[in-house]
């Protein structure tokens, strides 16, 4: 991390805090952190405002002590703590009555009320716990104006309607146009981006894959209460084929000249939420049953949604996986999440007409995957060689329990 995007204080000039004490939210690349207070004492200084970007190291808050002395609180990388991230200035908050109500709210649902003017404190929450949604912010918002558009309509009433002398001389209107801020995560999703498109010479291998077996076998776990995941079968089956594989679980070190051939196998998982497109991370993904990644594919999903994830949830991750089928994609090009050697799509499965081996029609649920790789690192045949060998274990049960569990 070198810089990040000051988005709340959650303090003010003359407020006493503690060690450890929330002081400001912070966006990074990839979340929304939290940095804490270093030390005890009164808040003197606020520097830097809400919505400026900053580089690690620059002066955000400074508190005085309780003898007197100063205590800078400057930027600092996540990398440092597991919980610090930037630092911010205070946004001007309207008072509230009596005692302050505990707020639950995700930071990117903060900082929409926050673009809106809204004080977040008088929404009632619609969500689980009474937790307040983005949509919570915009029924708000719609419910204010709309009280407010009488009042306006009124004062904007012509005393005279006569037309003006000069009103054909009159500018035409300027046309009117909607806006989204270009900042925090989205940025930096865009700079990730641009990096591996301008370092890695991209080719996508695409592929499909006969699931009516797996499809079948769910199935009938589900007869027995055991609900697993088509992808956790997927990502425990792309384990054994980068064992077989390494080149596509590896990392090229250009200074070096070496290409570095991870020993953990760390499967990302490209993860669409509110604020962006963010990637956690199994780790050592092939040392867990299919069951335990299912859990832990859950898990993470929901974390990432909430915008609950932790720094080490985010790192180390050695190869990537994107399921858009869901969405109802047939096929992409993605994006290699840089510095990793590939990435693998699985697209939309359908029931399609397939001529099979005794030259027989049958109607099976044929997926759609695509694989983007470095063509540094590899080559198109070893590409070939790797989706053939997740194929061949997605569409044979019978290899399972010798090569999967």
């Amino acid at each position: 991390m070198t810089e990040g995007e000051i988005i709340h204080y959650l303090v003010k000039v003359g407020d006493t805090v503690k060690v450890d004490q929330p002081l400001v939210e912070v966006q990074t690349d990839k979340m929304v952190a939290e940095l804490p207070s270093p030390a005890a004492g009164k808040v003197k200084d606020i520097m830097v405002d809400c919505g400026k970007t900053v580089s690690v190291g620059t002066t955000l808050i400074v508190l005085m002590g309780e003898e007197r002395d100063e205590r800078v609180v400057e930027a600092t990388p996540v990398s440092q703590s597991p919980s610090t991230s930037v630092s911010v200035k205070p946004q001007a908050e309207a008072p509230v009555k009596g005692a302050r109500k505990t707020i639950i709210a995700a930071p990117y649902t903060r900082k929409i009320a926050r673009e809106f003017g809204v004080d977040i404190n008088e929404i009632t929450g619609t969500g689980p716990v009474g937790r307040i949604t983005v949509k919570d912010i915009y029924d708000f918002v719609k419910e204010r104006d709309q009280k407010a558009a009488p009042a306006v309509e009124k004062e904007n009433v012509p005393q005279d309607p006569t037309p003006a002398p000069n009103a054909h001389q009159e500018k035409e209107p300027v046309a009117q146009h909607d806006v989204i801020p270009f900042r925090g995560r989205r940025k930096q999703i865009a700079k990730k981006m641009t990096q591996s498109l301008y370092t890695i010479p991209h080719v996508t291998h695409f592929e499909e894959v006969d699931l009516t077996e797996l499809l079948s076998y769910r199935t009938n776990l589900k007869t027995m209460d055991i609900h697993l995941s088509a992808v956790a079968f997927f990502i425990k089956a792309l384990t054994v084929s980068l064992k077989q594989f390494p080149v596509f679980n590896a990392k090229l070190d250009e200074d070096n000249e070496v290409i570095r051939l991870e020993k953990e196998y760390n499967i990302g998982i490209a993860t669409d939420t509110e604020d962006g497109l963010i990637v956690p991370v199994i780790h050592r993904a092939d040392q867990l049953s299919i069951r335990e990644l299912h859990t832990k594919l859950k898990d993470l999903t929901k974390r990432a949604k909430e915008g609950a994830l932790t720094v080490a949830d985010l790192r180390g991750g050695t190869f990537t996986i994107s399921n858009v089928g869901p969405l109802g994609s047939v096929g992409a090009t993605p994006i290699i999440n840089h510095p990793e050697t590939a990435l693998v799509a699985f697209h939309k499965t359908k029931k399609m007409p397939v001529v099979m081996e005794n030259d027989e029609i049958a109607v099976r649920s044929m997926m759609n995957m695509s694989m983007s790789f470095d063509h540094r690192v590899a080559d198109g045949g070893t590409a070939v060689a790797f989706t053939n060998r997740f194929k061949q274990l997605m569409e044979n049960p019978l290899l399972w329990p010798v090569e999967l569990i």
